[in-house]
């Protein structure tokens, strides 16, 4: 089965890797999203067509991409009020979410994420970068 799915994260080269490990079992809806690197820095008001949007129209966009999915991939290692909001609207609309914490970060992942993790339809993983693809694989065998 091949899945709609919303990745949301805070931002960094990691997440362009995990993207890429996440095109293997569907369509990433916020994929362009998070091309960012130091010489391109992406301004999600004007989006890939270089229209300018409201900030009222983005949250219209990333709410009907998270309506739109069937799974959503947080990396919450860096909390971001952005992040949690989207998180909250997916748990609301009982989504399925993994959520992927950096084991090697000397900050503590937040207790309402943490103490959301379920084993079924909330799953928060402490991670290491090489562990991503069996976490991955892991979590969408039980899709």
């Amino acid at each position: 089965m091949s899945h709609k799915i919303y990745f949301c994260g805070s931002g960094d080269g990691s997440h362009l890797r995990i993207i890429e490990k996440l095109q293997t079992y569907g369509q990433v809806l916020t994929e362009n999203l998070h091309h960012v690197d130091s010489t391109n820095v992406f301004d999600p008001t004007t989006m890939e067509t270089g229209q300018v949007r409201s900030h009222q129209e983005m949250h219209e966009n990333y709410v009907t991409w998270l309506e739109e999915c069937n799974v959503v991939v947080a990396e919450v290692t860096e909390s971001t009020l952005g992040v949690g909001y989207e998180i909250g609207r997916a748990a609301a609309m009982n989504k399925k979410i993994l959520c992927l914490f950096r084991s090697d970060n000397p900050k503590h992942l937040s207790c309402m994420i943490q103490g959301a993790h379920n084993d079924s339809t909330f799953i928060v993983k402490h991670y290491k970068e090489e562990d991503v693809p069996a976490i991955l694989k892991e979590f969408f065998e039980k899709l």
